[in-house]
């Protein structure tokens, strides 16, 4: 008989606490392992084992890739590798492709453990900006897993935490100080055997831990260009969740993706911005030297361009929503012309 015996809690801004109040709860004798990925910056210390070995009865470690999987430990992300759970027996850590523009990856372990541990699985999202987790979540939730999530009221960034109530709306939603007692009720019962996971689930998974898979189905292709690599992508349906992933294996959910085409668009326009400016200091230099040598039609017709050039920069420096303080060029776009 099968138990549910695999514990991944995810995270992101605001979750230490709650995460701490989660292991305080667990006994000493868990009939589970415990990983936990918590996003940190890629030249962070790897110290949050240590922080959070203060307040668990269990032992509290950085994740070591190969390390056999056994219940009544705790294993946490180290900073810019991914942790992957590989054949249901073993920890990866890898530095495989990002995804939703971190590594470690909230997405990247909660899927490893849909596809290899199934119904074993108890899945836990924490507070956390953004929705890095959902796809995951949910595809914890289609293989049979739990799946719980901090109350959005209780977490102090709610972006994480309400994204996945909305692709798995049937997640137990609990106080963070509940969640603990709740994954200690529900792990070491017995589950049902797995069937074989979807094929957009074995590539993906099998892109971040060996970065290669002979699986040919990378889900539905879509037009759209990776924003790191600029490889094509596809769309990957898990219930109620999409995520989008490139041919090399770089993951994106929706608010991920939109949050890099949003930065793309503003350098984009800041670009058109500075060389609009760059225009109207050039023209000003041309109408002064016209105007000095007597040629008045030159003068202005040179003014009257840069006048169009610095409206125009002007209309789109307004289309980005910054008030002049936040404008680097904002006292360039005062002058009339």
């Amino acid at each position: 008989m099968t138990h549910r015996d695999v514990v991944v809690i995810g995270g992101s801004a605001g979750s230490h606490k709650p995460l701490a109040q989660v292991l305080a709860r667990f006994p000493s004798d868990l009939p589970a392992v415990v990983l936990v990925v918590v996003h940190v910056a890629p030249g962070a210390r790897a110290t949050l084992a240590e922080t959070l070995a203060r307040a668990c009865a269990l032992p509290v470690r950085p994740a070591v890739d190969g390390t056999r999987l056994e219940p009544g430990a705790v294993h946490v992300a180290v900073p810019n590798r991914h942790l992957l759970v590989d054949d249901c027996a073993v920890l990866r850590v890898s530095d495989g492709p990002r995804q939703n523009l971190v590594r470690p990856a909230v997405d990247a372990l909660f899927r490893s453990a849909a596809r290899w541990c199934g119904p074993r699985t108890v899945g836990v999202i924490l507070s956390g900006s953004l929705d890095d987790g959902s796809a995951g979540l949910a595809a914890i939730a289609a293989g049979g897993g739990v799946a719980l999530v901090q109350d959005p009221a209780e977490a102090r960034f709610p972006g994480m935490p309400t994204a996945a109530l909305r692709v798995v709306p049937d997640a137990e939603t609990l106080p963070g100080f509940d969640l603990g007692d709740m994954i200690a009720e529900v792990v070491g019962k017995p589950v049902t055997a797995q069937s074989r996971p979807p094929e957009p689930l074995i590539w993906e998974t099998d892109m971040l831990a060996y970065g290669a898979s002979r699986t040919p189905d990378h889900g539905q292709a879509v037009e759209l260009g990776c924003p790191e690599c600029r490889g094509g992508m596809y769309v990957v349906r898990t219930g109620l969740a999409d995520h989008y992933v490139c041919h090399v294996g770089h993951s994106y959910s929706p608010q991920s993706l939109l949050s890099v085409r949003d930065d793309n668009i503003e350098e984009a326009v800041w670009t058109a911005v500075s060389a609009l400016l760059e225009k109207v200091v050039l023209l000003k230099k041309l109408a002064e030297r016209a105007q000095a040598a007597d040629d008045i039609e030159a003068a202005e017709k040179h003014r009257a361009e840069a006048g169009r050039a610095s409206r125009a920069a002007t209309v789109l420096r307004n289309n980005l929503h910054l008030s002049d303080a936040e404008n680097p060029v904002a006292h360039l776009l005062g002058h009339s012309y």
